[in-house]
């Protein structure tokens, strides 16, 4: 795997505020002069975006886990090719709203695909990009799970029990032990603001040159 500086992903569970600090990261990146990608999993195109409807719509045990494995890969390599690639190519940072630390969480502990199987499949549709950075928001479920009631684009992983979503809690937190030197844990149970702090004294302090 390539780990490209200027692509940082956020993780967590449902409710963690993964949104929020990506526009807050993207913001302060931007006061710096740096031109930046927010973008987003599953989705981020519009074709990704086609596949991500399907993905977040009906029951909760609408898909057969492989076949929703291969979904989120099928809307990951979309996005890869449409959006995240040139973006890089042309120099700019891309901060997404998850990728694929997310279906090895959700679709390995979450529905029981073997790791094995995701990496494998990986490996054609990543074309050995990894991020340069991966900050996961650990929330603990029971707190994400109310936060998240009501929004406007609730998806059925929400409607998953907490006892699955403990499983991806610990399936995060298991892949930033494993990879420190890519992945940083950011506890994302206070305010936005006091999250958004803990993120950039992060990104700062892998990025030196956004210190200043």
């Amino acid at each position: 795997m390539t780990r490209h500086a200027h692509f940082i992903t956020v993780e967590g569970g449902e409710g963690a505020g993964k949104s929020t600090q990506v526009r807050r990261l993207a913001a302060r990146l931007q006061a710096r002069g740096e031109t930046v990608l927010t973008t987003r999993e599953p989705g981020g195109t519009p074709d990704a975006e086609a596949i991500r409807a399907l993905l977040i719509a009906g029951c909760e045990s609408r898909w057969d886990p492989l076949a929703e494995t291969l979904l989120h890969l099928a809307a990951r390599r979309q996005h890869l090719v449409d959006a995240i690639f040139p973006a890089l190519e042309r120099g700019e940072w891309v901060v997404s709203d998850r990728f694929y630390d997310s279906t090895r969480a959700y679709q390995g502990s979450g529905q029981a695909v073997p790791l094995a199987t995701i990496d494998a499949l990986h490996e054609p549709v990543l074309e050995g990009l990894e991020p340069g950075l991966t900050l996961i928001l650990d929330i603990p479920p029971a707190i994400g799970l109310a936060r998240a009631q009501g929004r406007a684009d609730a998806s059925r992983y929400e409607r998953w029990s907490v006892d699955r979503h403990e499983a991806i809690r610990k399936a995060l937190l298991a892949i930033a032990a494993e990879e420190p030197e890519r992945c940083a844990v950011v506890d994302a149970a206070g305010d936005a603001e006091s999250v958004a702090a803990g993120v950039w004294s992060l990104v700062a302090a892998r990025f030196p040159e956004l210190a200043g």
